[in-house]
């Protein structure tokens, strides 16, 4: 099962915030991918890049040696890790807008083949010192421009249509890896 939320929090040091995510990871064997949540535009866009990241490492053609990561390059619409990091990764700073993807429940995965709850997932937010809040994961035009999509592109489709834009961008990863 995929599930997408979004939380703000302070992140001194990444390092440490990334390795209570795998500590955590390991613990309870789900995946938990976090993301800037400044570049997400919208629940669907991660649920895309979590499926076909999945699809990929089934498949056997995956880019990287972890869900995690496959799911940051799809989530980024980039092929290179190093970009990826860049363009998504979280940053340090005050009350930071931060996407966490959880994984769990898939059988063929020995990375996500636990099972969490809600209630869980509440308790994983609340030790990692951050407060839920699912407004960090609407993205807007600035979301789009940062993924090189152009003022004609966005032109051309209706404001309720701008997802399908970076969810081309994420099945593109498909194409360009």
């Amino acid at each position: 099962m995929i599930r997408i939320i979004g939380a703000k929090g302070d992140i001194e040091n990444t390092d440490q915030f990334l390795k209570k995510i795998n500590d955590l990871s390991k613990k309870h064997k789900i995946v938990i991918q976090v993301l800037d949540a400044n570049m997400v535009y919208g629940k669907k866009h991660l649920i895309s890049a979590s499926r076909h990241a999945i699809r990929a490492i089934r498949r056997k053609k995956n880019s990287t040696n972890s869900l995690p990561m496959e799911i940051l390059l799809y989530a980024s619409g980039e092929r290179q890790i190093r970009l990826s990091i860049q363009k998504m990764g979280i940053k340090t700073g005050k009350k930071k807008p931060i996407a966490l993807v959880f994984i769990d429940n898939i059988t063929d995965l020995p990375e996500a083949n636990g099972k969490i709850s809600d209630q869980n997932i509440d308790e994983i937010i609340k030790q990692l010192g951050i407060t839920r809040n699912d407004n960090v994961l609407k993205g807007n035009i600035e979301t789009l421009k940062k993924f090189g999509i152009n003022e004609n592109a966005i032109k051309t489709v209706v404001k309720d249509k701008y997802e399908d834009l970076i969810l081309e961008k994420v099945a593109l990863v498909d194409i360009i890896k």
